[in-house]
């Protein structure tokens, strides 16, 4: 079994089940990686709040490469979900099947970027010593930071693709409306394009209500981690991440899945921070590019799974956004062995192929 503690790549799900269920993939060597943070000072964020110092922590893999012009042709920015980091693409599942000599993301041809957001992994968050008062950033204030670590930290003036997983994904709407001409392409994997409302909203809502609802939250200023809080949060997490066909095959009678549910809950909850993950929440609260999607003219290649709990492909918001894309295609991952829930966003051998026309298209 997969360790579930490497994906955090659900939209707030830093493990989902079908992780830790998955069946073990071969180990395959990972490129060398280089590691750095980019600081940016005196931000403002859209709440009007500041931070000294914005740092961002990243990873990348191969170098840059840039044309007679100075333009930046082969720089590939990866962005992952709610919770997760960087360093989750660097897993057999993901870089075993994209960043080896021959296939479509070889790190000996392109310039790979793995950004921790803000209030995620080594990047500032909450829990480095503000708590509660670090400022309340959103989407908007990801991406802004995320266009300086390329501009000024990295010297990236242009990217070759945009690939977003679940927050990510969101991310990478946003992208393409705030700067339309700074990359080919898009591939957003598992989200919608809309304001979070409906059931998506609630659940949200109901982790970050569960964690202040506890009597030891304290506003943010807790001596000790609001528990209840967070098992709450981590219960619907679970179920928002999670596959069922995978789940009732590998966990077929009540005992296993209990022994599963008791696991999960003895290695995720040391782990958290509850501003952390309150805030890592809080900050999908004002996305809707909904209103700017005619503002993408690249190529978008948008693919969600039929069994994301978190969004559901009944809702049919997908097929009435995509007609709305110059030049984009929505699909559909049909339900199957090898969907992981809103988790195959990561799974690269179920979508690779996609990713191959996605690269074709948008070539130069």
């Amino acid at each position: 079994m997969r360790a579930s503690f490497f994906r955090f790549v659900s939209v707030v799900v830093a493990a989902s089940a079908f992780a830790v269920l998955a069946s073990a993939a071969p180990q395959a060597s990972v490129p060398a990686t280089t590691e750095g943070d980019f600081v940016t000072r005196n931000f403002k964020f859209h709440s009007g709040e500041s931070l000294p110092e914005a740092r961002l922590h990243y990873t990348t893999l191969g170098k840059p490469v840039k044309d007679a012009q100075g333009r930046t042709t082969n720089a590939v920015l990866i962005l992952h979900g709610t919770g997760g980091t960087g360093h989750q693409f660097l897993q057999p599942y993901f870089a075993g099947e994209l960043f080896g000599p021959g296939q479509l993301l070889d790190a000996t041809r392109y310039f790979i970027i793995l950004p921790d957001g803000i209030g995620h992994g080594k990047s500032s968050k909450p829990s480095d010593g503000l708590h509660a008062h670090f400022p309340q950033y959103d989407y908007d204030d990801m991406v802004d930071l995320h266009h300086r670590l390329l501009t000024d930290g990295l010297n990236v003036n242009h990217l070759r693709l945009i690939f977003g997983t679940s927050m990510g994904c969101m991310h990478s709407f946003v992208w393409g409306e705030t700067y339309p001409d700074f990359m080919d392409a898009l591939m957003p994997m598992a989200c919608l394009p809309v304001q979070i409302a409906g059931r998506n909203r609630l659940w949200r809502k109901m982790v970050m209500d569960g964690i202040r609802n506890d009597p030891e939250w304290k506003g943010g200023d807790y001596a000790k981690e609001p528990t209840q809080g967070l098992r709450t949060a981590l219960d619907l997490l679970l179920i928002a991440g999670s596959a069922p066909l995978l789940m009732q095959k590998n966990m077929p009678t009540r005992d296993d899945a209990d022994k599963y549910l008791d696991s999960y809950f003895q290695a995720r909850l040391p782990a958290l921070d509850a501003n952390d993950f309150l805030y890592q929440v809080n900050a999908s609260r004002n996305y809707d590019p909904s209103p700017n999607l005619e503002k993408i003219k690249v190529s978008v290649m948008w693919m969600n799974s039929a069994d994301d709990f978190i969004n559901p492909p009944e809702l049919g918001i997908a097929e009435r956004e995509a007609k709305r894309l110059k030049n984009g295609r929505f699909i559909l991952i049909p339900i199957s062995e090898k969907t992981r829930g809103h988790g195959t966003h990561t799974e690269a051998v179920v979508w690779k192929d996609r990713l191959a026309e996605l690269l074709q298209q948008s070539a130069r």
